[in-house]
């Protein structure tokens, strides 16, 4: 693009600003975009989410021939009417957020442009999440859900068709929003929805509480299609909750009468001989799964597996993240004089990368290390042998039964394992019981901190949203962990398996031998 005089010039009745050329900024691709907003404004106010002047719109000018961390933003404006704008209300932005076009005021009553207050939180969306365009509604059923338990700091709903339109989820999956408390200004949340953005990788939009929601995509299409999903599963979970139905869980069976944290029916079984519980927090290996399944079958598969699940898809994505993240590790545990640890090549041949990722991993798993970036590797490569049926999870007898007697009793069930989310739901979707995922409303790993770690269990007490820590009942096989979900205020019950580890004599844990006895 030419560059412009950096002095402010009239165009059509306009301002013009920065050094973008006239001739481009008055071209079809930034006036069809103008006109898109335009469109959608009206649209979005029929259905509620920008009445009052409320909410806004901003999309990239696509242009093949720029990059899109370098394409020009076109944004509605601020306290104007957004069913009535037209193409010359708009603003236009350079990538950096500076003004290059400013509309003109209208004539009484209206009032004079103002650019959004929103914009901070556009930029921000596009600078960490490469978005094409950022829709910030105030539909009324996007501020009830933030208002059902004013404590949480998270929507969460799982089996509902509509889950499927969210970039990344399916039906079986379990969608989580993340919540940000409202300020007196939104430019003053920008903070806050970056930190909730970088804590919820997998997220496409941030809720407000009391307010609204941010909601962005590749494209414009993509971000009004996920609104719209967006503002169908609120009003469905509204719905479910009038009607007295869980909708955070598989069965969305009937929300159950509490009395002091537990629900009738549970009490009524529990006949006061164990504390009212709300949720279960279940770890994996020597809890629901024995030991010998992960250290014979899973890390062999991985270990055996690894050169030729990279030599495969060494061009992807994903395993391009993988190594980066592998990469940073490795570098790491050299400074640190980690054994087994060799340097990655960053410029040398695929084959010599790998090797060195090979051995790297290997040596990983010999020392059964448990980092975000192992899991990760191994999640991706257990999911091959588990969709080629070339490896089948095992569980424990009594964990299918349980899983679904809890279920019935309105307890909501969570794994917290050092395995990956995504090897978690591997591995419960195909045992030899079939998928028991519906009977799990999440999944914790280490991304939310260290398992022997109190401030890991506050963080999901923090996210499960109950009134008391109490009402979490932690299960696991290992003494340590036991005593930090302890010191985080969690019910704790330590699981006595066959080829669990020792535990020290006269620990003030209850054990059990089965989840029959819970």
């Amino acid at each position: 693009m030419a560059a412009a005089s950096a002095a402010p010039l009239a165009i059509n009745g306009a301002v013009k600003m920065g050094t973008t050329s006239q001739a481009y900024l008055d071209g079809s691709r930034v006036r069809e975009t103008k006109s898109l907003i335009s469109e959608l404004c009206r649209q979005f106010y029929h259905l509620g989410w920008v009445s009052g002047t409320g909410g806004s719109i901003t999309i990239k000018v696509h242009d093949d021939s720029i990059p899109k961390p370098q394409q020009l933003i076109v944004m509605s404006p601020s306290g104007v009417q957004k069913e009535r704008m037209m193409e010359d209300d708009m603003y236009v932005l350079s990538p950096s957020g500076s003004v290059l076009f400013e509309p003109i005021a209208k004539p009484w009553p209206y009032k004079p442009p103002k650019c959004s207050d929103c914009g901070p939180l556009f930029l921000k969306a596009y600078e960490m999440c490469n978005a094409g365009a950022v829709i910030h509604s105030h539909g009324m059923e996007s501020c009830i859900v933030t208002m059902i338990n004013p404590s949480s700091k998270e929507f969460r709903i799982t089996h509902m068709e509509m889950i499927k339109g969210i970039k990344g989820h399916g039906y079986y999956d379990e969608l989580v929003v993340p919540i940000i408390e409202n300020t007196a200004h939104e430019r003053e949340l920008t903070e806050s929805l970056a930190q909730a953005i970088k804590a919820y990788p997998k997220t496409t939009a941030v809720l407000v509480r009391n307010h609204g929601i941010y909601i962005w995509g590749d494209s414009w299409i993509s971000a009004k299609t996920q609104a719209e999903c967006y503002h169908y599963l609120f009003d469905a979970a509204i719905k479910l909750h009038q009607l007295g139905l869980d909708w955070s869980t598989p069965s969305h069976g009937a929300i159950q009468t509490r009395k002091a944290g537990v629900s009738a029916k549970a009490g009524a079984l529990n006949n006061g001989t164990e504390p009212p519980r709300r949720c279960i927090v279940l770890d994996i290996e020597g809890t629901t799964t024995p030991i010998s399944f992960v250290t014979d079958v899973l890390f062999p598969y991985a270990r055996d597996s690894v050169g030729k699940h990279l030599e495969l898809t060494y061009e992807t994505k994903e395993t391009q993240d993988d190594i980066k993240l592998l990469r940073a590790q490795v570098e790491e545990d050299i400074e640190n004089n980690v054994v087994g640890a060799v340097p990655i090549p960053s410029d040398g041949e695929k084959e010599d990368v790998i090797a060195a990722l090979v051995a790297n991993v290997a040596a990983m798993i010999k020392a059964d290390r448990k980092i975000t970036s192992l899991k990760q590797l191994q999640g991706h490569i257990w999911r091959t042998g588990f969709q080629s049926k070339e490896i089948e999870a095992v569980v424990y007898d009594d964990v299918p039964e349980a899983l679904e007697k809890w279920n019935a009793l309105g307890i909501k069930v969570y794994i917290y394992s050092s395995g990956s989310r995504l090897a978690q739901k591997l591995l419960f979707g195909n045992t030899g019981y079939g998928d028991l995922r519906k009977y799990l409303c999440g999944y914790f790993d280490t991304t939310v901190g260290n398992k022997r770690e109190t401030k890991s269990y506050i963080e999901i007490t923090e996210s499960l949203g109950v009134d008391n820590p109490s009402e979490i009942l932690f299960v696991t096989d290992v003494y340590q962990e036991a005593t930090a979900a302890k010191a985080a205020g969690l019910e704790v019950i330590i699981s006595v398996r066959p080829g669990n580890g020792p535990l020290p004599e006269n620990n003030e844990f209850r054990t059990i031998k089965s989840f029959s006895e819970i």
